[in-house]
């Protein structure tokens, strides 16, 4: 009994050290060490890891969450892989963020699962291990001349613009006028409307200062979206394409001899492909009136690339080579044929959008590469005891995020349901991130973590925003349906540090004055100055309403740093 007393009385001092921020995470701890709870583990930071997450903390109010992410931040690919014109899908990030702050669930990011820790090691120190780290892989073009200059990825591209840390200096050269995005889905045409919107409109966005400043200067004039097959087996959906239609100052280039049949296949397709097959179809009824623009967009149906041709040089992109193809078969089941016919298109930028794929990151995971997933059962990993996965190295990369969401869901509810029928065993004693923390500590591996570290506590030993990224506070008032993506959303999990606490408070402010019309500056506390590194003047001070070589103009809006 006095034990017992001096327990809870241990736990009434940390619950009273509000101040501190690793009270809670000390009371969380305390709490496991008087009851047994199910530790899951989860790899992932991204939609698939917090979906997964959520689910499971609400259907058992005794079962404890930690997320392991590469990263040193949360939220993979709606943080880093939405287009900053895009900041309704962002939304969720408010959801994840809640997720984050459960007081049963714990973020660990800058942790590299098979590298830093084993995903064996994981499974000892927890009753179930989730894999769903997503698809880190770009399928490759499989041609000569891909690794030429000029020649990028959409995830790196994406990554650049949208201020992933490891693509900060891709620095793409945009002095040519025209530029091929090889792939025909949401993510080609996300590239393809970042490369033709006027400067004006990105400058609203949370797009990253540096890509901001490059598009400024861009002399693109002229985007080509190329596919392997035909109109009909177009990959993007009917709301990208509106919005390609409906950019400023720039104009459809389609080639009607591509759209011949079509109009008489209509009546058969269902109604979401024939909706988008008629919009189309409206963009080759060009108005003779129409006044001149100054940049074009299109699509070229039934090309594949079978070689990137260099310069004279022979270390830069000039254009590339496309074999013809016909159809064989029809629908979404469709193949492409090579004709034996070939067509060289000018270029100076390429870039390809043919899909993402999962890689293999622990060799004690069973994993197939012909399909590049995790074979699972509903999520339940084949022939391993207390290993799941959720995602697209689940399923592949496909879907919307409502598609991740549904299939993590599946997943927590197997996972689950092997808690209920004893398949996984709660009693057994699990250390969980206690030991795993012991483990990074001896290899010298620095984390980050909610509550008691702050960002810039990564294995650089720099700050998130000298080394990472300059976030930009999009310029205008706040747009209805806006999304915590622009710095807000970095220290939010970061649950009672006194510097998280003032920069929300300098949030607040800021938003509070911008909708307002009023101006907003900076105010930093002795405090913050300490805890906080600076990066220079040059580095930290961004002007959103600026174009590259331009006196600036005197400051309107929020230039929050984060840092």
């Amino acid at each position: 009994m006095r034990h017992m007393k001096r327990s809870f009385l241990a736990l009434h001092s940390l619950l009273q050290e509000s101040r501190c921020p690793c009270a809670l995470t000390s009371a969380r701890r305390l709490f496991s060490a008087c009851a047994s709870s199910p530790k899951v583990c989860i790899v992932g930071g991204g939609p698939a890891g917090f979906y997964t997450a959520q689910h499971l903390l609400k259907a058992r109010s005794d079962l404890v969450v930690d997320i392991y992410e590469r990263l040193p931040v949360p939220f993979g690919l709606v943080r880093f892989g939405v287009a900053p014109d895009h900041p309704e899908v962002k939304n969720v990030i408010n959801t994840f963020t809640q997720t984050a702050r459960h007081e049963r669930c714990s973020f660990y990011g800058n942790v590299s699962v098979g590298t830093d820790v084993s995903v064996e090691e994981l499974k000892k120190a927890y009753h179930a291990v989730v894999l769903s780290y997503g698809a880190e892989g770009n399928r490759s073009m499989g041609v000569s001349g891909e690794k030429l200059a000029g020649v990028f990825s959409a995830r790196d591209f994406v990554g650049w613009y949208n201020g992933l840390p490891s693509k900060k200096e891709l620095h793409p050269d945009l002095s040519c006028e025209t530029a091929v995005v090889l792939g025909q889905g949401n993510v080609a045409l996300d590239v393809a409307r970042i490369l033709l919107s006027p400067w004006d409109f990105l400058k609203k966005t949370d797009i990253t200062q540096q890509a901001l400043e490059s598009l400024g200067a861009s002399r693109v004039r002229r985007v080509l979206i190329v596919g392997r097959r035909g109109p009909l087996q177009i990959a993007c959906t009917i709301k990208e394409v509106r919005e390609m239609i409906n950019l400023p100052e720039t104009k459809a280039d389609m080639l009607p001899g591509e759209f011949e049949g079509i109009a008489e296949a209509l009546k058969d397709l269902p109604r979401p492909r024939k909706r988008l097959t008629e919009l189309l179809l409206k963009t080759l009824k060009v108005d003779e009136g129409q006044q001149m623009v100054d940049k074009q967009w299109g699509f070229r149906f039934l090309r594949s690339p079978v070689e990137v041709l260099p310069d004279a040089d022979g270390k830069k992109v000039t254009g590339v080579r496309f074999s013809i193809n016909t159809l064989e078969g029809s629908g979404e089941e469709a193949r492409a044929l090579p004709t034996g016919q070939t067509q060289d298109i000018e270029c100076g930028l390429l870039i390809s959008s043919i899909g993402y794929k999962s890689l293999l990151i622990d060799p004690s995971v069973p994993f197939d590469p012909r399909t590049s997933t995790v074979p699972n059962e509903m999520g339940r990993v084949s022939d391993t005891s207390g290993l799941y996965c959720s995602g697209w190295v689940k399923r592949g990369p496909t879907g919307v995020i409502a598609t991740t969401m549904n299939d993590s869901f599946e997943t927590a509810q197997i996972l689950l349901k092997d808690l209920d029928s004893g398949t996984l065993d709660p009693s057994v004693d699990k250390a969980g991130a206690q030991e795993i923390t012991i483990l990074l500590k001896t290899r010298e591996i620095r984390r980050t973590q909610e509550g008691k570290c702050s960002f810039s506590n990564c294995r650089t030993g720099t700050t998130w925003a000298a080394s990472c990224r300059t976030f930009r506070q999009p310029e205008g008032p706040p747009r209805q349906g806006g999304t915590d993506a622009t710095p807000a959303s970095d220290w939010r999990i970061q649950r009672g540090s006194p510097t998280t606490q003032a920069m929300a408070e300098e949030d607040k402010r800021a938003r509070f004055l911008l909708g307002r019309g009023g101006e907003y500056r900076s105010v930093k506390t002795d405090s913050e100055a300490q805890a906080r590194t600076r990066p220079p003047d040059s580095e930290s001070r961004t002007h959103g309403g600026r174009r590259p070589g331009k006196t600036p103009a005197p400051p309107r809006e929020s230039r929050l740093r984060h840092e």
